[in-house]
């Protein structure tokens, strides 16, 4: 039997650090199994049962990471959610999961009280980390119930939320597991974190760069637990901060996005100089297509333990070490343990190598459905396999690389954004008569968002097209997530639309460059 789990080794060495948060304040294990095994007979006292669904909004605390490990060892599934979002975006997640419960950070309190109310959920299901108006004191509440081991464990799961080109968000469920949670978790992290050769070492770090609500990020930094890690946390991603912490901390292991690696190399030279970053041995990264100058660079910098990684919440994909990648620059790695990559033409008949096509990843025992919608869930599959609209090739040695990031949504920072979800805000603008949004190349960001408006004639917009931006985007910002708003707005004065109606979105970079010059 595994000595791994973070249950099982949390009971071993209760005094040893578990989480150091933001604030720098140390948890060690034992508070941390506390807090965890306190949440789970508080929902179970609700009445929760395997297989229900928790919601959090949370911030980079270590109650949230109590909050998953409470889900992982019930049988709950944990739907994290981007606080990022407006509360009518999460109302529409805290509707279609249903769940028995949702918690949040203080500081997302008056958001997501708003969008409970228009879920229509109950008040005493509601939950925050400290005192806040219209929740209940989740500290408190925890003392008036047991901390012990709960009895009749069993595997819970993440529930993670991924948007599809409606722009409507659907939850991307699985099988609970059976056995035993520390059997259970730690297995999945020997496969998980043992593919970016990360070993479990007592003297581990984890250190958290980007918000624990999104499923990767909240996955990794529990996973690390199960693995005997320490977890660090960020509060907001700093550069120099980040180079702090590695060196303070002995961080040894990271997950980022590309927009943070050319962060830290934005860096002076002096100031990256100043920090000993000698002790990271894995850092991952993914979410999002890489520039090879930035990946070089890293390289340069922290050595050869820079690991890529492609997959999507529907199913795993594929991984790169440093090696390889220096000699196949641009790609993104063959497949993870236990996965396979092929590539389709348009009839689904599989493509020579080195020839293009959609990128379909098989699910194999982690098969998924959209919770809610079987038409959805069964569009994108292929037997075993399922694309989400990727496009790539792969060379004769099995090494993928990416064309696209899916036909229309736009990767900014290493999050998805969604064209059909900012259009339909835009049109319910009065003066916007047609919309389209693409991507622009952008040096920090991979992309930024860009919207190309048909304006409504006579109308305001129509005659002060150079204040478009100006005008559009406060009435945006009420109603979608400040990463969705477009950073640039033009307007034209049609979009190329073909005979069926479909928007030729190909044309439009074009059409922008001609506007701006």
């Amino acid at each position: 039997m595994s000595e791994l789990g973070f249950w099982r080794l949390a009971a071993a060495e209760p005094g040893a650090t578990g989480v150091v948060g933001a604030d720098r304040v140390v948890v060690s294990r034992g508070e941390l199994l506390s807090r965890c095994n306190g949440i789970v007979h508080l929902l179970r006292a609700r009445g929760a049962r395997v297989g229900d669904r928790v919601v959090g909004v949370v911030a980079n605390e270590p109650l949230a990471l109590a909050l998953a490990l409470a889900c992982q060892q019930a049988g709950f599934y944990y739907v994290p959610v981007n606080t990022a979002l407006t509360s009518g975006e999460i109302s529409y997640i805290i509707g279609d999961a249903q769940p028995v419960a949702v918690f949040t950070s203080v500081r997302f309190a008056d958001v997501v009280g708003a969008a409970a109310d228009a879920a229509g959920l109950d008040a005493d299901a509601r939950f925050s980390f400290a005192a806040s108006s219209g929740f209940r004191d989740l500290t408190q509440v925890l003392e008036t119930h047991p901390s012990g081991t709960p009895e009749k464990r069993t595997p819970g799961a993440f529930l993670g939320y991924t948007s599809g080109t409606t722009g409507r968000p659907k939850g991307v469920a699985r099988a609970l597991a059976q056995g035993e949670p520390d059997d259970v978790f730690a297995a999945g992290a020997q496969w998980q974190l043992g593919m970016f050769g990360i070993e479990p070492l007592a003297s581990g770090v984890h250190l958290v760069t980007s918000p624990l609500s999104h499923t990767a990020v909240s996955g990794l930094a529990v996973t690390s637990l199960h693995f005997g890690h320490a977890v660090v946390l960020t509060d907001g991603f700093d550069a120099e901060r980040v180079l702090q912490l590695i060196q303070d901390e002995r961080v040894t292991t990271t997950h980022m996005v590309p927009t943070q690696l050319h962060r830290l190399l934005r860096l002076p030279a002096e100031v990256r100089e100043r920090y000993d970053v000698s002790s990271m041995r894995n850092l991952v990264h993914g979410a999002g297509p890489c520039p090879e100058s930035v990946k070089r660079d890293m390289l340069a910098w922290f050595g050869p333990v820079i690991w890529e990684y492609y997959g999507a919440t529907e199913a795993a994909g594929t991984v790169i070490d440093s090696a390889e990648w220096l000699a196949r620059p641009g790609s993104v790695g063959r497949p993870q343990p236990g996965a396979d990559v092929r590539i389709l033409d348009a009839e689904r008949n599989d493509v020579p190598a080195g020839e293009p096509g959609a990128v379909f990843l098989r699910m194999g025992a982690h098969a998924f459905v959209y919770r809610g919608d079987p038409d959805k869930t069964l569009a994108g599959r292929h037997g075993d396999y399922v694309t989400v609209g990727d496009i790539g090739r792969i060379d004769a040695d099995g090494y993928l690389y990416l064309l696209a990031r899916m036909s229309e949504v736009v990767v900014s920072g290493g999050v998805n954004v969604y064209p059909a979800e900012v259009e339909a805000a835009l049109l319910e603008h009065p003066d916007v008569r047609d919309a389209g949004v693409i991507g622009l190349p952008d040096p920090e960001w991979g992309e930024t968002v860009c919207a190309v408006v048909e304006a409504v004639p006579g109308s305001v917009l129509a005659e002060s097209r150079s204040e478009a931006t100006a005008l559009l985007v406060p009435f945006l910002q009420e109603r979608l997530a400040r990463y969705k708003v477009p950073r640039r707005v033009e307007v034209v004065d049609a979009l190329p639309r073909g005979e069926n109606g479909k928007l030729r979105k190909h044309l439009l970079p074009a059409l922008v460059e001609k506007v701006s010059s």
